[in-house]
């Protein structure tokens, strides 16, 4: 009985805001968290690079459904790059390809550079990501040596600051769109400056209006545990903190049963039109709803908290 509810695992709900180590895939860190709650289902919301650090927001259980809201999240980095040097994978993990001669800027100079970048941009994928071309990863073909031609994609950058620059170092904040290369783009400043550059160092400090000072290390975790596994419940978020943008909608007993079955309803005074989060009468978390052209409110996806 115990093997079964071991390999089974604990039916819990909520977000966990992990501060990714270095040196240690997405998904592997996300199986390390799993075990460690002991929890029957859960998935990460945007992978970082192995070497990269920072925010990976895991949900657990029913938090699953929201994860594309995350996904298509507003995203904030930190980022330390390093001039003069070009690799294979436009970080340090790669190969040497090229190396340049440094020109003397200053701050001034290279914060209009920078600002050259802020607003929408063409981006042209790294063959070194995750993105698929007839079925294939493109850092698998990129191992193989293979390189394909990849369409540039349209991103946006929403501020772009120059943190510290120094000899070969430069340090920038970036707020960026979803679907943002940062390896990229530091290769793309590089180039406009003249040298190349790659990123030395990247940390994803926030998602949405999830900030820094909300994540947890694996560290953290660990001695959490060692109290039990009701300590760790403790700090998992809820499940609408993902989506708290979404207008709010409180229902009445009688119309939360019609929704709750599935059905659409008539609600006065609830906007009209989007996504609303909704809530019975005892403030639970039913999931979202979606305004119909005909001014009803019907389910869209709702939450399970007894699903596995």
């Amino acid at each position: 009985m115990t093997s079964q509810r071991k390999k089974k695992g604990r039916n819990i709900h909520g977000v966990l805001l992990l501060d990714k180590p270095p040196g240690i895939t997405s998904n592997d860190v996300l199986q390390k968290v799993k075990r460690l709650f002991d929890a029957r289902k859960a998935g990460h919301t945007g992978s970082l690079d192995k070497p990269a650090t920072g925010m990976l927001p895991i949900c657990f259980g029913e938090a699953t459904k929201f994860t594309t809201f995350l996904l298509n999240a507003d995203k904030y980095y930190y980022t330390r790059c390093k001039l003069g040097v070009e690799t294979t994978t436009g970080d340090a993990n790669g190969e040497i390809t090229r190396t340049h001669a440094i020109p003397v800027l200053s701050q001034n100079e290279l914060s209009r550079v920078l600002a050259e970048f802020d607003g929408e941009i063409q981006q042209i994928p790294p063959m070194h990501s995750a993105l698929k071309q007839n079925g294939q990863r493109l850092y698998k073909l990129a191992y193989q040596g293979v390189e394909v031609e990849r369409k540039p994609r349209t991103v946006t950058i929403y501020s772009i600051k120059l943190i510290r620059y120094e000899a070969d170092q430069l340090e920038i904040d970036i707020h960026c769109s979803k679907g943002t290369y940062i390896r990229t783009l530091v290769e793309d400043i590089g180039r406009r400056i003249g040298c190349g550059a790659h990123v030395f160092q990247l940390i994803r400090t926030g998602i949405s209006d999830f900030t820094k000072e909300q994540m947890l290390t694996v560290a953290e975790l660990l001695k959490l545990s060692e109290s039990g596994l009701s300590s760790l419940d403790e700090i998992l978020l809820p499940i609408d903190c993902i989506i708290k943008q979404m207008p709010k909608v409180t229902l009445a007993h009688s119309i939360s049963r019609y929704i709750e079955n599935g059905q659409p309803v008539i609600i006065p005074h609830a906007p009209t039109e989007g996504l609303l989060r909704i809530y019975n009468q005892n403030h639970d978390f039913l999931g979202i709803a979606e305004v119909l052209e005909d001014g009803r409110i019907a389910p869209k996806r709702l939450v399970n908290l007894s699903a596995g």
